[in-house]
């Protein structure tokens, strides 16, 4: 019997989320984890934010989901889970069983272990970021004020982008590219640009992101409803 799977894929920046950074290259560590284990993919699941915060919506639907149908939880290597040991320690004995691509015949103590070289890990990015800025400010470097009208502009220009698309993706929803598989692959053959217009190709979670903000936008109450791709190779 072929064992049920979801995916779970995380980033930690808006910028890795709308351009596929690190969300492509975790699929296809999943994917060559077939060689080893046979699985079907039931549901993928992507969130962009830090692997320190221990309070992710989009994992805690991923488990929930995975103790509603008796699924594995699929990741690509641990620290894409957290790096909060503490927290990977809870996961690792809840009921939901989680393999890392990168060692599918891991115990539960191997990981917790890589669990804990990620978190040393990001302390040391943490402490080098920290000591960049502080460097920075003394050679005069103002930060706060232009980083949050960047961050403003930056956020208005993904929201003008998002509207912008919703007659299209409405007309490919109603020509049926109803999957975020299929509605990648025609804006992809008809050559529509991304967000980042420099990196025209879009991926599952490109389009999944777009249509998260759109959602969130509330800007268009007829939006059509789209199902998730259940197989991610």
């Amino acid at each position: 019997m072929i064992t049920p799977a979801v995916t779970y894929f995380r980033v930690s920046t808006d910028d890795q989320g709308k351009d596929g950074f690190g969300m492509q290259a975790q699929q296809g560590d999943v994917c060559l984890l077939r060689r080893v284990i046979d699985f079907f993919v039931a549901r993928e699941f992507f969130e962009v934010d830090s692997g320190k915060n221990d309070k992710r919506p989009i994992l805690k639907s991923a488990l929930r989901y995975c103790k509603k149908i008796g699924a594995i939880l699929i990741i690509a290597k641990i620290d894409r889970l957290a790096r909060h040991a503490f927290f990977v320690a809870r996961l690792l004995e809840s009921p939901v069983k989680i393999i890392a691509a990168d060692k599918p015949n891991a115990t539960k103590l191997q990981l917790l272990e890589d669990a804990i070289e990620a978190e040393k890990e990001g302390d040391i990015i943490s402490k080098r970021t920290s000591s960049a800025m502080q460097a920075a400010k003394r050679r005069g470097i103002r930060f706060g004020v232009a980083c949050k009208d960047l961050a403003q502009k930056n956020k208005q220009a993904a929201d003008d982008f998002a509207k912008k698309m919703i007659p299209i993706i409405e007309e490919l929803i109603a020509q049926g590219f109803k999957t975020i598989r299929a509605l990648a692959a025609e804006l992809n053959r008809r050559h529509i640009h991304t967000f980042r217009r420099h990196r025209a190709k879009w991926h599952r979670n490109t389009v999944y992101n777009l249509l998260n903000r759109i959602k969130e936008l509330s800007i268009n109450d007829d939006t059509p409803s789209f199902t998730e791709t259940s197989n991610s190779c």
